[in-house]
């Protein structure tokens, strides 16, 4: 390539991008090349993606297509050739992350351009997590914020995840990074899904609307994409060895028709052999991790959830609405106080036969007084506070150990009492299932997370047997709520009982004075 041809290419974006001439990347590769670098030369998923590229950006997507190394190619590419002033930042979930994110993508990126070429870019900083471009001011940025300044390009990586993991980060991501954009500047938000709940959900389902209506995007609108595991060539596996059963072919059919798409016999073996060897055989997490579809990538199985032909029910004759909160009527509050920090509160009005649940709080790592203070601001006339077994233990308190019921008491609650130890939990889960079989609604918005919760509440699964156990999972967020409408359904029955006071003894045997 003669100068002058250099020259010609290095003025034409698409060049810079898709040729292989510029940008090495980092590449996993097979055993043999673990580590190695490699021309970075955009594939269908990025190329489809940049001829698409619009002002505000959604990547729902299956794991490892690259998104995020085309990303930081792409915004290095902007600060090294643009006008000059550009301030780019790449958000990523916490500090190893970023740290990962700027070492081996921006910075590899840059240290490993041609020598002629990088000769025209010097640094005026090059610090842990930031690269300035002397030449015209430029700079990129990875980070867990970008809340400071103006920003012309942004890319927030895996935003499910910091949604799901970290609500505080995806706060400041909401309130802080995003806004700082320029109104020509360009967002990018990509990652798997995390459930179906959170900001990246919302904003997803948002984009995905506005798509189907086919109405004009403006520039403060998210475009949606969707890139599935099955548009991708390198998810194939030699299907002779690989046991696919009748069941699964029926699921790959169906993915087939819906999607107008074919999935080979070594797609499905890939698929099958994945799900079965890195996720120990859970659906819900290929799901998440290599979604068929849209809808997919946010499914919950129910397989193994506690209440879901109880759900169904209380769906069907429509008990989840919107209540009204009856001023006359004592709410009862029911309460978890988990040992992971996490507590969950339960608002209940009995009116009639009917068992109301008019709100819902929760939170973790959070002290007695937090919630008493929530309580206190709701305006509700109190009933009973009922706590489980282990509220009448002794704790850490800030001089002496106390209850949890002592510390609630002396917060100012009153009528705080012990729901019994059931014998077993299965004994409870019953009790429960029961309970929401009856006259039992619930608040369509006040109860959302709690309703959330409960209906993915779940049992262990044994990977081994291949079969759920009689034990429900405590690590996903789900058990405290869980747990405190439990405590509900084991004294549902005493609810409002007046305890009869004991008769007078008979006549002859009073004492009078005389």
């Amino acid at each position: 390539m003669t100068p002058d041809e250099l020259e010609k290419n290095l003025s034409d974006p698409w060049w810079r991008l898709t040729s292989g001439f510029l940008y090495q990347i980092l590449i996993k590769g097979d055993e043999d090349t673990e580590g190695l670098k490699a021309a970075f030369i955009p594939n269908e998923h990025q190329i489809d993606f940049m001829n698409n590229l619009w002002y505000r950006n959604i990547i729902l997507k299956a794991r490892q297509l690259g998104f995020t190394t085309m990303i930081a190619i792409y915004y290095l590419d902007c600060c090294l050739f643009g006008e000059g002033n550009i301030r780019a930042g790449m958000v990523a979930q916490d500090r190893d992350s970023a740290e990962k994110l700027f070492r081996d993508k921006v910075k590899f990126a840059y240290d490993n351009l041609p020598p002629e070429i990088k000769a025209k870019f010097p640094l005026a900083r090059d610090s842990a997590s930031e690269l300035l471009f002397a030449h015209n001011n430029s700079s990129i940025k990875v980070g867990t914020s970008m809340r400071s300044g103006t920003l012309q390009y942004l890319h927030v990586s895996e935003y499910g995840k910091i949604c799901a993991q970290y609500p505080k980060k995806a706060k400041e991501v909401k309130t802080g990074s995003i806004p700082a954009v320029s109104p020509n500047g360009i967002v990018i938000i990509e990652s798997t899904a995390e459930g179906d709940h959170g900001d990246f959900f919302e904003m997803t389902e948002i984009a995905r609307n506005k798509k189907d209506s086919g109405k004009e995007l403006s520039k403060k609108d998210y475009k949606f994409n969707f890139y599935p595991w099955h548009g991708a060539k390198e998810y194939q596996l030699d299907h002779q060895n690989i046991h696919i059963t009748d069941k699964e072919h029926e699921y790959f059919d169906g993915i087939e028709q819906e999607c107008n798409v074919k999935i080979t016999l070594d797609q499905r073996a890939w698929y099958v052999a994945t799900r079965d060897s890195d996720f120990s055989g859970s659906s819900e997490l290929m799901w998440q991790e290599y979604p068929s579809t849209p809808d997919e990538a946010f499914k919950k199985s129910k397989e193994g959830c506690w209440y879901t032909e109880q759900f169904l029910k209380v769906r069907k004759e429509g008990r989840i609405c919107t209540l009204p909160i009856r001023t006359d009527v004592p709410v009862n509050t029911f309460w978890d106080i988990g040992n992971s920090d996490g507590t969950a509160i339960w608002f209940h009005q009995r009116v009639g036969m009917q068992d109301l649940f008019i709100d819902f709080v929760e939170g973790w790592g959070e002290p007695y007084e937090y919630f008493v203070k929530i309580m206190q601001s709701k305006g509700y006339l109190w009933g009973k506070h009922y706590l489980p077994h282990d509220g009448a233990h002794a704790r850490q308190g800030e001089s002496k150990n106390l209850s949890p019921q002592q510390m609630l008491k002396n917060l100012g609650l009153t009528n705080v009492e012990i729901v019994p130890r059931v014998s077993e939990l299965l004994h409870g889960i019953n009790q429960t299932r029961n309970a929401l079989m009856n006259d039992v609604w619930f608040d369509v918005d006040r109860c959302k997370n709690g309703l959330t919760h409960i209906e993915n509440y779940t049992r262990k699964f044994n990977a081994h047997a291949q079969t759920y156990t009689s034990e429900p999972v405590k690590t996903d967020g789900h058990s405290e709520a869980s747990d405190a409408f439990r405590q509900f359904a084991q004294i549902r029955d005493q609810i409002g009982r007046v305890a009869k006071k004991s008769p007078p003894p008979p006549l002859a045997t009073r004492t009078t004075l005389s």
